[in-house]
This record gives C-alpha cells, structure tokens and sequence, in this order.
C-alpha cells in the first residue's frame, strides 16, 4: 500500500507545473500586448503632430485666407518749430553782379529799417541819399547822375574805376565821400579790401592810412564807413580815424553797421562834424521794398526834419530811384547832399 501511494506523487507535480507555465505565458501576452498598444498608441502621437507616416489622418483642404482690411495710412502730426517773433526771416543775399566782383555780400548791416507805415506825415523835411560803394563802374555814375537831383557818391579807395568816378562827380557837381573798409564781425571769413582797417592795427597804421585815402579822393568833403561792425565799437581806434577827418575838415557819418557803435559819440567829442544813417533803403534787391523804404525815409524827414538814407548801386535800387526821387518835392521833402546834414 505504501509503495503505491508513493508513485502517485509525481503525477500531482506535473499538473502543478503546467499551471504555472500557463499562468507565465498569460502574463508575457500581456505584457507583449501592453507594449505594443503603447507603441502603437505613440506612433499616431507622432504623425498628428509631424504630418507624417501612415496612421495620420488624412489632412482637411485649407481654408482660402482672407487678408485683414487695410486702414487708410495715418498722417503724422507734425507740429512745425516755434519761430520766434522778434527774428525777422532769413533773406537769401543776392549774387554779386559780374561787374562788381569787389562786393561783400550780405551786407554788414544792422537789420533795424522797419516795414513802412501807410500813414501820411505832414510837413516838410530834407533828405539826404547816400550811394555807398561807388568806384566799380563808371556806367553806375551816368545812370544815378541822370535820375537830375542831389546825391551823395560814397566812393570805395581802390576800386577799379574809383578815380574815373570821382572825376565825373567833379564835373557833375555831385558830393563825394570816402567809404572806408572797416573789420566786420564775421572777418576773416567775411571778405574785407586789402586796404581796409583793422583792429589789430596801431594806431600810426590807422592814420597814415585814412591820410592815403584822403590824397587817393582829393575832392571827397566827408566820409562814412564800409562795414565796420567791430572796428566802429572800438572808441578809441575810431578816435585815431577821426582825428585825421578833423585835421582835413572832413564830416563823418555813422553808416550804422552796429547798435554799439562809437563813432557818432567820438565825432562828437573831437569836434567832427557828424550824422548817423537812418534807412538802408536796399538790403532786399526788390523794386517795391525800395520804394517802402524810401517811404520810411521820407516820413523820417518830415516828422524830424531831416533823414540820411543809405543805398548801393543795383540795378533796380537805381531804376527805383529814378522813378520816386523826382517827386519827393511835392510831398513836401527836399533832396540835399549829406553835408548839408551833419552837425
């Protein structure tokens, strides 16, 4: 009994065995299948987010796209800088004329000539017209003589006919002054005639010069000066300058080339004789911004008596000149050359 018993066992241990074995193969199915439904799973992540391979689905037709609407462009507001009230606007110098290459252009002047007034003066007054910067033309001469009243010649030393117009002021009988080169403010960079005055000359320099253009325009009975923006501030190079007008009985007149000009107070202390310029009638090459300040010339005289009015030879200051001089007697005004002025 014993022995049969015994040979029963081993067939229990194989039953046992072939369950286990059982229960492992479910376990690696599962865990095959486990992987590959992740695997599979990933794939289609992949070809949702890339576009590619075979599990994608297949792509929707893209829409048409619109453009968005277009807003009209926006201007800029751009606010124009702020000019101040008290600066007058720039004027663009005229070119200098082919017949006058000695010329220093813009003038050194000080912008104090206002736009005239249309108010009527009463009275009467003497005026006297000042032609600065004669001597590069002799044709200039003829056309000023021919306009038939008093003037003034203001004739620069050195030019190229100076002596060809002084000669036919002479025969003319029309007053001559020496327009004597002065140091502007902005010389060296602005021209200045090779025989004009300094402020770094000494004083002997100073006279012996002004005396060689006395004896250069004999017949000349006054002078004015040439730019002279800096040169006429200082007192005392003035003083030296005048000092040799005394001693020809020569008249001076300020032509004004700077608010701080000395030379009127120095005239006066010496004893010259002496006037200060009231208009510049021509800073702008326009025939009715001559006429305007003629104008303001003529109101000058008549409310003070007398005015001395500043101009150059141009063209069109000449041929304005001619057309308004002539009847300047029926407003009440009479033309006088500038000695009949100074005091």
């Amino acid at each position: 009994m014993t022995t049969a018993n015994k040979k029963k066992k081993p067939k229990k241990s194989k039953s046992a065995a072939v369950v286990v074995l059982a229960l492992l193969a479910l376990m690696l199915c599962a865990v095959a299948g486990y992987f590959i439904a992740s695997y599979v799973h990933r794939g289609r992540e992949s070809a949702d987010t890339t576009g590619g391979g075979t599990l994608s689905a297949p792509q929707q037709p893209a829409k048409p796209s619109v453009p968005p609407p277009v807003s009209p462009p926006q201007t800029a507001n751009v606010t124009p800088p702020a000019v101040p009230r008290d600066v007058p606007p720039a004027v663009e110098p005229p070119p200098t004329p082919p017949s006058r290459p000695d010329k220093d252009y813009p003038r050194d002047t000080v912008p104090t000539d206002k736009k005239p007034r249309p108010v009527a003066v009463s009275g009467s007054g003497q005026l006297a017209v000042i032609i600065d910067d004669m001597g590069s033309s002799l044709a200039e001469a003829r056309s000023l003589s021919k306009i038939g009243v008093p003037l003034t010649f203001s004739i620069i030393p050195g030019l190229k006919n100076f002596r060809d117009v002084a000669s036919f002021a002479a025969e003319h009988g029309i007053e001559t002054m020496i327009h004597i080169p002065m140091q502007s403010k902005g010389w060296p960079g602005r021209r200045l005639e090779s025989n004009g005055l300094l402020v770094s000359m000494i004083d002997d320099e100073l006279r012996e010069r002004v005396a060689g253009f006395i004896r250069d325009i004999p017949g000349a009975v006054g002078v004015n000066n040439h730019m002279g923006s800096e040169f006429t501030e200082h007192a005392d190079k003035m003083r030296s300058v005048i000092g040799v007008l005394k001693g020809k009985n020569l008249y001076f007149i300020d032509s004004a080339t700077s608010s701080e000009s000395a030379g009127l107070q120095v005239a006066r202390e010496v004893g010259v004789k002496s006037g200060r310029r009231n208009v510049f009638l021509d800073n702008r090459q326009d025939r009715s911004y001559i006429l305007g300040q003629l104008a303001e010339a003529v109101r000058t005289a008549k409310r003070s008596g007398a005015a001395i009015a500043i101009c150059h030879p141009h063209p069109a200051t000449i041929a304005a000149l001619a057309e308004a001089l002539p009847g300047l007697v029926q407003q009440g005004v009479t033309l006088v050359p500038a000695s009949k002025l100074v005091r």
